[in-house]
């Protein structure tokens, strides 16, 4: 691999990404995504730091199952792109459908290690609130709750790397889910740096539109929205949680194409050496 291939692979993903139909899809299941999220950060509002944390983390893993079933859908609409056929989305996702709801149960050993973590640190929390010594055990154990939180954070890079390696596998190969473990890790295993690179690649666009659109929600929330209630904050969140997710949509298209392309890319190769 070269790098002419990834410029190839990289303009193939942005060349099919800004399709009506496609945008319009991502647009509508980030949508329901963003609902979810303001719902639980409207909860968070008045909630404790241990109810917040999780709040905060768990509308991440509940959106990665609806993200993992979207990308069976954009990805094989991107292979019939390619190939120049031409199907309807409805068309797909009938198809598709069964594989999308099986697919989207992987997500669930995620959500139960994040509970178990989440509840671990309640715990921290409990001991930190023991009268007289509950200062100096938060002090001893304050690596617990950071050990605890730096897993939360593994666990959302985990997402990504499935979301990236998994999607196309089922999408494209309709692998049973007993073999997506052992398959991941080979992959993995027997190329790191390059899969590392492909998916950061994969991650550029979003990590760059992600940073621009939450400056431009930071300074918003200074310049103008005002905090007159819970109620009131959710709303506005809301109505700007819209054009958000639709500036976001193309990325998540691309993300899912170039994923694509990196799995053909990677597949090409190991026969190639094999």
């Amino acid at each position: 691999m070269n790098i002419n291939e990834i410029e190839n692979l990289f303009n193939r993903a942005l060349k099919h990404t800004f399709t009506k139909r496609k945008l319009l899809f991502a647009f509508c299941v980030l949508a329901l995504c963003g609902i979810l999220v303001v719902f639980c950060r409207g909860l968070a509002i008045d909630a404790g730091s241990w109810i917040s944390l999780s709040l905060t983390f768990l509308p991440i893993f509940l959106c990665s199952a609806l993200l993992l079933s979207t990308g069976i859908v954009l990805i094989r609409i991107y292979h019939d792109d390619v190939k120049r056929r031409k199907k309807t989305i409805a068309k797909v996702i009938s198809e598709s459908w069964d594989l999308m709801i099986g697919t989207s149960y992987l997500c669930v050993p995620i959500i139960l290690c994040y509970l178990m973590l989440w509840i671990i640190q309640g715990v921290f929390l409990l001991l930190k609130e023991i009268p007289a010594a509950g200062n100096v055990i938060s002090i001893i154990f304050s690596f617990g709750p950071f050990l605890l939180i730096l897993g939360s954070i593994l666990l959302c890079i985990l997402v990504l790397v499935i979301l990236f390696s998994v999607t196309p596998l089922v999408a494209l190969r309709s692998v049973s889910r007993m073999k997506l473990l052992q398959y991941i890790i080979k992959k993995w295993q027997g190329n790191p740096f390059t899969n590392s690179l492909l998916l950061f690649l994969s991650l550029t666009p979003a990590i760059i539109v992600t940073g621009i659109l939450i400056l431009a929600a930071w300074m918003t929330d200074i310049n103008y929205l005002q905090t007159e209630g819970a109620l009131y904050t959710v709303m506005q969140w809301f109505f700007m949680m819209l054009p958000f997710v639709a500036v976001l949509s193309p990325t998540v298209v691309f993300f899912f194409n170039f994923s694509a392309e990196s799995h053909v890319l990677m597949q090409k190769r190991n026969n190639n050496n094999i």
